[in-house]
């Protein structure tokens, strides 16, 4: 939002819960987790309420005693929204918005959110219309209506800025006449695909803002969007590198997250078909986050949703400037891994050389007598 040329972003508070699935703190981490994808959003967190609850409240998710806290304090802060780390059901976000008298919006509505910000091309942003529209339909009934539409913001972006949700039936064709229209652009890529050959494809995969842009742009010398921002691109890139005259193609995808929406991947079925048609993954993780362990479970369990998890696969530790020279040392003892930084171009060309090798073994396969054209590396 922009008010006498200044930005003003918008306040919110955010609510995660600790139960037997995440301690305190898991939950700190999510949170913090949340407050990024928030700020990128275009809000700013105000507070973050923690509570205890053994099993969610089926009417409001959260105890009413803490909703009386919540209440008050959005009250005197002029809070626009209440974001909550776990997914609420139709019947919670209703009654919590007629309770608080605040937008109500959930991890998954964010994502969403900020996907609508961040699709630029056609494809792209029929994919995440799709995905609203999946998302809204549960929700129609009441969806907001004591509330201002007009005033935008956080998780206001896409069909939910029109009156369609009030009528089903609309939505319901909404949907059909976009999945229609993806599955015809699905079969366009498909040809794409397979029009691009017989060469081994990589593809880049990852948690959201670990690096992978960048990396494709210094590996593949291409201009890559890349910011530090999450989800800075949705479009997947293609680009064709060549090492030791060995050509391959190199994609960047979009980064996964925890607990990505099931319509996103759903929605974005096609986008990830270049991972799930792609010859060897490259996994980039960002070595300097605290909870990167759970970060490659995460992309793990993506990939498995997808049919990829028995993919051969090179593991990278990104971002190993941002490490003290302890931590450093440590990693270097172990040589199953690759360790390097794509800002500060340390060891690339030692990850070049191992995609070499495996892209040269897949290539070797289905190609037998070109195994001399292209010399193993030392």
């Amino acid at each position: 939002m922009i008010e006498n040329n200044k930005i003003s972003y918008e306040k919110a508070v955010l609510i995660g819960v600790i139960n037997s699935a995440q301690n305190e703190s898991t939950v700190k981490d999510y949170l913090n987790e949340l407050s990024f994808l928030t700020e990128t959003a275009g809000g700013v967190v105000s507070k973050t309420f923690i509570q205890k609850v053994d099993s969610p409240n089926p009417k409001t998710f959260i105890g009413s005693g803490k909703i009386i806290e919540i209440q008050s304090y959005c009250k005197n802060n002029n809070i626009g929204s209440v974001i909550f780390d776990d997914e609420l059901s139709p019947t919670q976000q209703l009654n919590l918005e007629k309770i608080l008298k605040a937008k109500i919006i959930d991890r998954t509505g964010l994502i969403l959110d900020i996907f609508a910000q961040r699709a630029t091309t056609s494809y792209a942003k029929n994919q995440v219309e799709l995905a609203q529209y999946q998302y809204l339909m549960p929700r129609l009934k009441g969806l907001w209506t004591h509330l201002e539409r007009q005033k935008g913001g956080i998780g206001m972006r896409g069909p939910g800025e029109t009156e369609i949700e009030t009528d089903r039936r609309i939505v319901r064709d909404r949907i059909s006449l976009l999945k229609k229209k993806l599955s015809n652009i699905d079969k366009q890529m498909s040809v794409q695909r397979g029009n691009r050959g017989s060469l081994v494809r990589v593809a880049l995969v990852g948690y959201t803002n670990v690096g992978k842009s960048t990396l494709m742009n210094l590996i593949t010398k291409s201009d890559v969007f890349a910011e530090n921002k999450l989800f800075a691109t949705l479009d997947t890139t293609v680009r064709k590198m060549v090492i030791r005259n060995l050509p391959f193609l190199v994609t960047d995808t979009v980064g996964f997250i925890r607990k990505l929406p099931t319509q996103l991947i759903e929605s974005f079925k096609s986008t990830l078909n270049e991972i799930t048609e792609s010859d060897l993954l490259i996994h980039i993780v960002d070595i300097s986050h605290p909870n990167y362990e759970e970060h490659i479970d995460s992309v793990n369990e993506i990939l498995g949703q997808i049919d990829s998890s028995d993919k051969p696969l090179i593991l990278v530790y990104n971002k190993i400037d941002s490490l003290d020279d302890h931590s450093f040392i440590e990693l270097n003892k172990s040589d199953k891994k690759e360790y390097i930084s794509a800002q500060k171009k340390i060891n690339i060309n030692q990850l070049k050389e191992k995609i070499f090798k495996h892209v040269r073994k897949i290539h070797v396969k289905r190609f037998p007598y070109n195994k001399f054209l292209y010399p193993d590396i030392d």
